[in-house]
């Protein structure tokens, strides 16, 4: 067995996974992009808002100016609050005064069995009035333009949705960001494509509960978002349930209809994203390990192993030089393509690929991991989860 067996066996195994890759990428050409529609209300159309919240005072108040300025098919909007002590409660207080459709709703305590956010949307849901026949759920962190919802309904009217998700605009604040951030969105590029369509099969399902919305009758099915209660991803749970039971369930790009700045620095992405990134629940199966194998021989890895053979080797073995070359560049095209995520971005953005093999190692590392952490609450996956 020459030296350079494992590298050819690794290259060999890169190729597979790279042409996995290479055919999501291939497809997302023709990808829905929604566009701001200003349609007119059908007859009986209502949307009930939920916002779960907890320790929300320094980001919500533009949370709730963007959902005021919704139109009239917005009949109310749930604050969900799971017990904050910053002030969150009095400046939603504040707002309710503005804005009659705005209502606080106590949910503390948070039960020890609960994901403290699936607690709230909950709580929510069991409150919100019986005239909405339709649920958008909202992120405390994200910035509505007013269009938002006349946009979702009639994309989800004209689709015949059950369900339908959207791909934020990403707001970074900090050089570090500019690194971290866009290599961990990288990862859910590989692994599942481009956003622009609904989905058939479970394994390709992605959603993002930033923000999302559920035709009321199909949550119903499930008492609400009871069964995603141990999910540490429970927006790609609930949408990985309604697709495995026949709804149909899009996820899309929506160009500055909505935008989210998720945390305050590199620190928070690196411990708080890789908690729910690898996607991984009872219907993950074999996928996650699959994903992660695509994230660290295609994406991770081809920067490195170049800069190894290149400046350690004295033999060259071009076939190996030549794939990992063809995978960088897919990954530098990547970059080029996941511009439009970032309207304004730090020029640490552009050196991000530099952080993709820490970041895989990362999402392996918390995947495989069954107790999390979020805002000092522990949350355990239970059973196959």
């Amino acid at each position: 067995m020459g030296k350079g067996y494992p590298l050819q066996l690794i290259t060999c195994v890169q190729l597979f996974f790279a042409a996995r890759v290479a055919w999501r990428l291939a497809k997302g050409g023709g990808r829905k992009r929604l566009q701001a529609r200003e349609t007119v209300q059908a007859a009986g159309e209502q949307i009930a808002v939920i916002v779960p919240v907890l320790n929300e005072y320094t980001r919500l108040a533009p949370c709730l100016e963007g959902l005021m300025a919704q139109g009239s098919a917005v009949c109310e909007i749930l604050v969900v609050d799971g017990g904050s002590t910053d002030g969150t409660q009095q400046l939603v207080t504040a707002y309710a005064q503005r804005d009659t459709r705005i209502r606080l709703m106590d949910a503390s305590p948070i039960p020890e069995d609960w994901n403290g956010k699936v607690w709230g949307l909950q709580t929510g849901w069991k409150a919100v009035a019986p005239t909405a026949n339709w649920i958008l759920i909202i992120d405390a962190d994200v910035r509505t333009k007013p269009l938002l919802t006349s946009t979702l309904l009639e994309h989800a009217r004209s689709a015949q949705l059950d369900g339908l998700s959207l791909a934020t605009q990403q707001e970074l604040g900090s050089i570090g960001e500019g690194f971290v951030h866009p290599a961990l969105l990288t990862t859910l590029v590989y692994r599942f494509g481009v956003p622009g369509r609904e989905f058939q099969r479970i394994q390709d399902v992605q959603a993002n509960g930033q923000c999302f919305l559920f035709r009321r009758t199909a949550l119903a099915c499930y008492d609400g978002f009871a069964s995603t209660c141990f999910s540490v991803s429970e927006d790609v749970t609930m949408a990985r349930m309604l697709v495995r039971d026949g709804y149909r369930v899009g996820f899309y790009e929506a160009d500055d209809l909505v935008s989210v700045r998720m945390y305050e620095n590199w620190r928070e992405a690196w411990q708080n994203w890789t908690r729910s990134l690898p996607l991984h629940d009872h219907f993950s199966g074999m996928q996650t390990a699959l994903g992660w194998l695509e994230i660290l021989l295609v994406q991770a890895l081809p920067l490195p192993l170049l800069l190894f053979l290149l400046l350690f080797l004295r033999t060259r073995d071009w076939h190996i030089l030549t794939v990992n070359g063809v995978l960088l560049a897919m990954r530098l095209g990547v970059l080029v393509g996941t511009v439009r995520a970032y309207p304004r971005r730090p020029w640490s953005y552009w050196f991000s690929p530099l952080c993709d093999l820490p970041v895989a190692m990362q999402l392996g590392r918390m995947a495989l991991r069954r107790k999390h952490t979020w805002r000092g609450r522990t949350v355990i996956r239970r059973g196959s989860l």
